[in-house]
């Protein structure tokens, strides 16, 4: 407490200026570095009340012994300055972008005067040269791949010229041309080489750059009537054609932008940043970070690190919030890049979808890295998200009816509470007010009673107690209509969808009532839905088959001279099955509602 009181007194006697303070450990090592645009202001609220900071920035503030500050002479200059900062002392609390793939290189190697190509994840004390390093480890590979089947370079391991021979007979890649066949001599070194100059001119120039070149070499071959080599190229460009074909085009409005999808779970947060270039995609990067405190400040901040470290810039960069004053981020940006950036949080069109999909990349991101319990939570917010939920689905009801042309009418409800189910609260109920198959009826008629009960035991939070925070029913919009009035008569306000399945049986949507929204392209939201529509139906089928089989041993019962339908049932619950009546002896059995000794004696002998 002294320590902090000492610390907060400093604070009080900074200056109110821009600038950036330094945090250091009682080891002098520095621990975490900020901005701020007035800095006795920023710095003060580390040291004022604890109450109010996040666990993050409390395990930081534990472990100061001392800061230094740095005053600039405006904002623009302490973002600058805090960027270069912290690239040079990687401090332990602040955001450090690091990829989750790891680094990538382009390796060139040629030996005894033969080129090849290959993408590598470390650089080797070698002869050989590297381009790099590259962030986006995945693209790289598969970008240097799609190059070496163009340009039909070697896929096996032999080396060249040495296995050069024409005695050799070319393997498969050869025969379905995805190998020009240097192991049989098909090929020069130099047309390899030249080759192998073009594959590398394509993974770090792009598409265009390469194709403009190769139509101006068929244009001369062809004016020189090498048509064997006009040829040649012309099935390059067609390869080159078809692999681009594969990347669709996202953004026609503006084509060179990048997009910020921010997700977080608990104390962690994931990044994605979708890089689109010509209107496609070309490459994507994921960030996992501790959850920041402060959403505008430090990302403001994590965005400078991004393009610190960049040659290359959008027109566009698109975020998820708004901030207070862009002026200074804009003019970062700009001297970076030499050109003017647009910073926009979009709201609606073409940038809002990317930005919706950058979320759900990045959702999707944390779901795969996080533990077991956190992926439970992950799908939850993805659910949420795709849902448009309000609030985060803890506890999630579903429901279904089961019969057999309207006997035995049932219905079941389950509960899941943070995305696993949870027996104990599972209900059943025997529809009362009708008879017959009638499965919007019976729904109604199984939401109201639910709803009743709550109302009666809310107090206890459990069982019907226990308030969902999203309903789920199986079944398409007649359900979803029939329950929603249900919910808008007793002003029970909670989120409903139906679960809606394929000819076959399978989870194909979720469905307002209204629309339905697709989930086959989101797996664990999928995978979670189908884990829930399979309990419930399990659930209410297996009541209704318990149901239908007490049933027929009550109407065997009736067989016996003298028990009727309420003799038989009374049996049933007394002794719960067949086998345990045909056990039970004269005083057992005049111990059961209605039975006298004289019916008692009826009943043994029946079954003797």
């Amino acid at each position: 407490m002294k320590k902090l009181e000492e610390l907060r007194k400093k604070a009080g006697a900074l200056p109110e200026r821009p600038g950036v303070y330094i945090m250091k450990n009682s080891s002098g090592e520095i621990i975490y570095i900020g901005k701020a645009k007035v800095l006795k202001n920023r710095v003060s609220q580390y040291f004022g009340s604890q109450n109010k900071h996040s666990s993050k920035v409390l395990r930081m503030v534990e472990n100061v012994h001392d800061f230094d500050y740095i005053m600039v002479s405006s904002e623009f200059e302490a973002l600058v300055l805090e960027c270069s900062l912290i690239k040079e002392y990687m401090p332990k609390y602040n955001i450090l972008l690091k990829d989750d793939k790891g680094y990538s290189y382009v390796r060139i190697t040629e030996k005894d005067g033969w080129k090849s190509i290959a993408s590598v994840l470390q650089k080797d004390d070698d002869s050989a040269v590297y381009y790099g390093p590259y962030t986006y480890s995945d693209s790289v590979s598969e970008a240097v791949r799609e190059a070496v089947d163009i340009y039909k370079l070697p896929h096996c391991g032999k080396k060249f010229p040495r296995d050069i021979s024409k005695k050799n007979r070319p393997c498969l890649n050869y025969h379905i041309k995805l190998c020009s066949g240097a192991c049989a001599g098909k090929i020069s070194e130099e047309e390899n080489n030249s080759n192998v100059d073009d594959a590398l001119e394509l993974v770090l120039g792009g598409k265009k750059k390469i194709t403009d070149k190769l139509k101006e070499e068929m244009q001369e071959a062809s004016d020189a009537l090498e048509f064997e080599r006009a040829a040649k190229i012309r099935d390059k460009l067609r390869s080159i054609e078809r692999v681009s074909k594969k990347q669709h085009v996202v953004a026609l409005k503006c084509p060179d932008q990048d997009v910020f999808g921010i997700e977080s779970i608990d104390e962690k947060t994931c990044i994605n940043v979708l890089n689109i270039r010509g209107g496609t995609i070309v490459k994507t990067d994921n960030f996992i970070v501790d959850k920041p405190d402060s959403t505008e400040e430090e990302y403001i901040s994590l965005i400078a690190a991004y393009y610190s470290s960049r040659d290359d810039y959008p027109d566009r960069i698109c975020i998820d919030f708004d901030f207070s004053d862009q002026s200074f981020i804009y003019e970062y940006l700009n001297r970076l890049s030499g050109k003017k950036i647009n910073v926009m949080n979009p709201k609606a069109g073409e940038s809002f979808t990317l930005l919706e999909m950058a979320k759900r990349n990045a959702s999707e991101k944390l779901s795969r890295v996080l533990s077991y319990n956190d992926k439970k939570k992950a799908v939850l917010y993805e659910l949420k998200e795709l849902l448009g939920l309000q609030e985060f689905p803890s506890v999630i009801e579903a429901y279904d009816i089961s019969n057999m042309n309207g006997s035995e009418n049932v219905g079941g409800m389950i509960v899941y509470i943070n995305g696993r189910p949870s027996k104990k609260n599972y209900r059943k109920f025997m529809i009362k007010s009708f008879e017959g198959q009638d499965d919007f009826r019976s729904l109604a008629e199984v939401l109201t009673r639910r709803i009743g009960e709550y109302h009666i035991n809310k107090d206890v939070p459990e069982g019907f107690g226990l308030k969902p925070d999203l309903i789920l029913l199986d079944g398409g919009a007649g359900q979803v209509s029939a329950v929603k009035a249900v919910l808008e008569e007793r002003d029970f306000d909670v989120p409903l969808f139906g679960m809606v399945k394929d000819g076959k049986h399978r989870t194909r949507a979720i469905t307002t009532g209204g629309k339905e929204i697709t989930i086959n392209d989101n797996r664990s939201v999928f995978s979670f839905i189908s884990e829930i529509q399979e309990e419930v139906h399990r659930y209410a089928i297996g009541y209704h088959r318990t149901l239908k089989k007490k049933n027929t041993f009550v109407s065997e019962l009736t067989l016996i001279p003298g028990v009727g339908e309420k003799k038989a049932k009374n049996l049933m619950t007394a002794f719960r099955n067949i086998e345990n009546i045909k056990k039970a002896d004269i005083d057992e059995l005049c111990k059961v509602p209605g039975i006298n000794e004289k019916q008692a004696q009826i009943i043994f002998d029946y079954f003797r």
